[in-house]
């Protein structure tokens, strides 16, 4: 199963020398969870609603210096391979490009899961929630929130109350409130809607306990407020043994991103889209993480060599990891000794940045040879083309958050 039907041309784009002031006035739309970065007509990367909200940055930083690389897919991906590479990015919005690499569209996370929902019945809930369960009181604190999302790798967490369920706070609340109260008290947004167009994404989509009011003050106090100022109290709940399809359809209705899971009526576990996205990766071939188009000009090399080749570069450079390698072959007419001259184009994306060379050669051995030669010098001068993370791991926790907590 593709994604061809649900590849849209319907985003917003903007260039990297963009203001953030700029960039950030689109989501003025509450509908926006991100928009597509790119210099000149190269795809660089994505900003995302999140970003922007648990980012410290002046108005007049350019998009550049907040770009966040996801990988990108083609039209006829397979479902399977996209939810891995929106997990294992942490981007639930991916470019799509055709052949030849230009930028035709976007597929959402909402949209795949959209689309798959109807094959989800023949997996229960249970199969693919989190039952190590952590939860919070309603008056403890959001900087203990915040402690507790970094410590557990978390993003929502349940609220309880003398034993029952009050309500579930996510990351996206507490980034959405802070941010929110520190521009007021800056003197900005007076009228309640902060920059972005309104609430942050939370856990359910329902109101929050309302009425925060204008706060004046520093981070340290915002930190010290209840978590009851800014969870959600309508909570959605499934059964372990309800079927997934329907928790799906469940967290739509509700306009949420999770669900609590309840087993004789208490609190057992917690479901989140991301859950489900990790689940469609279960099944199916493993996909390998080096990707040749135009295999068939690889008469002088094997695929086998060509992930060597791949691996012995990053290999040099300690803990980085490939995510993605996506090599495009293209054969010229022109020969030399009955060898065509072959084009090679790499897409390298890892850990620590995404990468682009192309260089030509009599074979595709040649001609790799030379564009990885390229990539080794940009790796070496850093010059990445866009910023990529894997699934959250410390610096991706102390960059959505950091700030609050160390006021730098």
């Amino acid at each position: 199963m593709d994604i061809t039907d649900i590849v849209t041309s319907d985003y917003t784009a903007f260039d990297v020398g963009t203001p953030i002031s700029k960039v950030s006035g689109a989501f003025d739309d509450p509908s926006l969870k991100a928009v597509v970065i790119t210099d000149g007509d190269e795809y660089e990367g994505v900003l995302t609603r999140r970003q922007l909200a648990s980012s410290h940055h002046q108005p007049s930083e350019k998009a550049r210096s907040r770009v966040w690389h996801a990988p990108t897919v083609e039209r006829t991906e397979d479902v399977r391979e996209v939810a891995r590479l929106m997990v294992g990015s942490d981007a639930k919005l991916l470019p799509v490009e055709d052949r030849d690499g230009a930028l035709i569209g976007v597929v959402t996370g909402d949209d795949l899961l959209k689309k798959v929902t109807p094959y989800l019945n023949v997996i229960s809930v249970d199969d693919v929630s989190s039952d190590d369960l952590v939860t919070l009181g309603p008056e403890e604190t959001i900087g203990k929130a915040l402690h507790v999302f970094r410590e557990h790798r978390i993003t929502h967490l349940p609220v309880m109350e003398d034993g029952d369920l009050a309500g579930v706070v996510s990351l996206h609340d507490v980034i959405g409130f802070t941010t929110r109260e520190v521009r007021r008290s800056q003197g900005g947004d007076p009228g309640g809607t902060d920059s972005f167009g309104g609430d942050i994404s939370d856990s359910s989509g329902r109101s929050r306990r309302g009425g925060f009011g204008a706060r004046e003050g520093d981070r340290a106090r915002l930190l010290d407020l209840p978590v009851e100022d800014v969870m959600t109290e309508t909570v959605g709940t499934v059964s372990p043994g309800r079927p997934l399809d329907e928790a799906v359809e469940e967290m739509f209705e509700l306009g949420g991103s999770s669900l609590v899971v309840e087993a004789d009526d208490e609190p057992d576990g917690i479901v989140t889209k991301t859950d489900v996205l990790e689940a469609l990766t279960w099944t199916g071939e493993e996909r390998r993480p080096v990707q040749v188009f135009g295999i068939e000009h690889i008469d002088d090399i094997t695929y086998d060599e060509i992930a060597d080749m791949i691996e012995n570069v990053t290999r040099k450079y300690g803990d980085m990891t490939v995510l993605e390698a996506k090599i495009h072959l293209h054969e010229h007419k022109e020969t030399f000794r009955g060898t065509p001259l072959v084009l090679a184009r790499i897409r390298l994306y890892t850990d620590k940045g995404h990468f682009i060379a192309s260089d030509e050669g009599f074979g595709a051995s040649h001609a790799l040879h030379l564009a990885l030669n390229m990539v080794e010098r940009q790796i070496l001068e850093g010059k990445t083309h866009g910023q990529t993370k894997k699934h959250p791991d410390a610096e991706y926790w102390e960059r959505m958050y950091g700030w609050w907590l160390t006021g730098e």
